[in-house]
């Protein structure tokens, strides 16, 4: 017997990470190794700490020049972060 409702394995695998309540970990995980990539490695190199909460991506950065540059690029890391997890996970980025 052949099914007509035939879904992929990507189709069922976001569905079950969904109901069981894993999609969101995921993603916010994938925002966060996705950073060093984004912001580029000399970034990186100044990045101490980084963490979400409430959809907003807390990073560190040892160099106050380097913060206030990254604080004007805001929207656009947002957009970039976004785009690479491939959904939207966050929504503002604050420097500490």
């Amino acid at each position: 017997m052949f099914r007509k409702d035939v879904k992929s394995l990507t189709e069922i695998l976001g569905q079950c990470l969904r109901e069981n309540g894993l999609e969101t970990p995921m993603l916010q995980t994938h925002v966060l190794e996705s950073w060093d990539q984004v912001a580029g490695s000399m970034v990186a190199r100044y990045t101490t700490d980084k963490y979400i909460r409430n959809q907003t991506l807390f990073v560190k950065i040892a160099n106050p020049a380097l913060r206030a540059d990254l604080a004007m690029m805001k929207t656009q890391l947002v957009n970039k972060l976004n785009r690479e997890a491939g959904a939207f996970v966050i929504a503002d980025i604050r420097f500490c």
